[in-house]
């Protein structure tokens, strides 16, 4: 039976050993793969690599950080107003990241918790073949366009970062059995960028801007590693940080990483609001998958859930659920309410 949940990332216990413990066991059954929680610092997704990697770049110059609180250093902005913002110092054409395969720091993460993951499953909390899911920004979202108000920068920083990525991607694979993982790369700033809301780019050439790192970053890794694709409105300041009219930019830009990809796809998660109209989900019609399992971010709001499920079953003749978006920025003391949501879901959706 083809999984039915998926579970973004992000779940934010104090320790990758309580997120396999406490929230994912009961849910395993249904489980496309299982994420170590994103716990410490990255659940706050890319602001780690924006204060640990390129706020201690020689080639980059800090120029603004996450105001104080309390007299005390913030690291993680409040909202975009409050993020951290960098210059490419004078006659850098292209900032390079040392420390090959480590130096972003989710390598290290990964295999770490994958071995904790591997003893836990052998001690029969998860299935037999349950892989380990490695979630990560991609590249045009941990470099946004928002950190560097010289707009010429940005590239200068993605030309790196895609090669410091990629690295750590192959440090990975090497370590971690191809059967016993998932990656999935997270996509905010290109779904933004698909509805022209990215000040100075046009969505005219979105797809064109934003497909060449899918290729650099997923064509070579090897088929039986599961690749996935989780597309997000972003939470930054609060569910949705961006709210488009419909899901059509989303829709667009799925079906384009699906192409781009150069391999096999297991897996699209497109966020959905908790809308009413149908003409919101309409372009869900319009998912090109070529063989990848949708997942539809729709486990939340669970008092509109079965009329949203009545409505896109309409449009999207099979796919699995899932929340919107990781849970990082979140309290803690809300994830068995979290969880029991995917189980009532699974529950309706199989109604």
């Amino acid at each position: 039976m083809a999984a039915e949940i998926l579970l973004v990332g992000s779940i934010p216990y104090d320790t990758n050993e309580e997120v396999f413990r406490e929230f994912g066991p009961a849910l395993a059954s249904s489980l496309v793969a299982m994420p170590d929680g994103e716990v410490g610092p990255r659940s706050h997704w890319i602001s780690r690599v924006h204060y640990a990697v390129f706020a201690n770049h020689p080639d980059l110059e800090t120029l603004r950080q996450p105001a104080k609180e309390g007299g005390v250093e913030r690291l993680h902005p409040r909202d975009a107003g409050d993020s951290w913002q960098f210059r490419v110092r004078d006659g850098i054409e292209t900032v390079a990241f040392g420390d090959k395969g480590w130096r972003l720091g989710y390598a290290r993460d990964a295999i770490n918790s994958y071995f904790i993951f591997k003893a836990l499953r052998a001690e029969g909390l998860y299935p037999a073949g349950m892989r380990f899911q490695v979630s990560v920004p991609s590249v045009n979202s941990a470099v946004p366009y928002r950190i560097f108000p010289d707009q010429d920068d940005v590239e200068k920083v993605r030309r790196g970062y895609v090669e410091a990525l990629k690295a750590e991607l192959e440090t990975i694979v090497r370590h971690i059995p191809a059967r016993d993982l998932a990656i999935q790369l997270d996509c905010a700033s290109e779904v933004q960028d698909a509805y022209g809301a990215i000040a100075g780019q046009p969505a005219a050439t979105a797809i064109d801007r934003n497909t060449p790192q899918i290729q650099a970053l997923l064509s070579w890794i090897p088929h039986d590693v599961l690749v996935g694709f989780h597309m997000c409105f972003g939470t930054l300041g609060g569910w949705p940080r961006f709210e488009p009219e419909d899901i059509s930019g989303a829709v667009l830009m799925a079906n384009a990483f699906v192409r781009a990809a150069g391999r096999p796809v297991g897996w699209m998660h497109i966020p959905l609001l908790a809308r009413m109209d149908e003409a919101f989900y309409e372009p869900l019609r319009g998912l090109e998958p070529n063989g990848a399992r949708v997942f539809l971010g729709m486990v939340h709001s669970m008092e509109s859930y079965p009329a949203r499920l009545a409505i896109v079953r309409k449009l999207v003749p099979d796919f699995g659920v899932a929340a919107y978006c990781g849970f990082g920025r979140l309290n803690p003391s809300q994830l068995p309410a979290i969880r029991q949501q995917h189980l009532d879901a699974l529950r309706l959706l199989h109604g």
